[in-house]
């Protein structure tokens, strides 16, 4: 099963993100903040990271640093999904190689559609 990484300190957005991809045939571990999901990262392989910009302890681009910086599957998808939609914040994630940007409220069939094709996942 296609492991996903959902990065978000609204409780409300990582029940959203894992019960769309969860009924999508996904395994998705969720963390309440950057650090938190740094760490989970450091644990486990995944196939995609999903993560807010604006979070406490450590913020999106914090973690698409740590992720790209470390030791482990520095290549992983990073989706940022927030509701942020500037253009210079958009810059920022590309140039700290973020894979895409989704402005919430997501799409369910929209968001299943970009997880498959980033990690090359066929629907089940």
């Amino acid at each position: 099963m296609t492991s996903v990484l959902a990065i978000d300190d609204s409780r409300t957005m990582r029940e959203m993100v894992s019960r769309t991809l969860s009924a999508a045939g996904f395994s998705v571990t969720t963390a309440e903040d950057g650090v938190l999901g740094v760490e989970a990262f450091r644990k486990a392989r995944f196939a995609a990271v999903i993560t807010d910009i604006n979070m406490p302890n450590m913020d999106g681009f914090g973690v698409i640093d740590a992720i790209r910086k470390g030791d482990v599957n520095r290549k992983v998808p990073i989706l940022v999904l927030t509701t942020e939609s500037g253009a210079a914040l958009k810059e920022r994630a590309r140039q700290a190689r973020a894979t895409g940007w989704i402005v919430k409220p997501f799409d369910d069939d929209a968001l299943v559609d970009v997880i498959r094709r980033v990690t090359g996942t066929l629907p089940e």
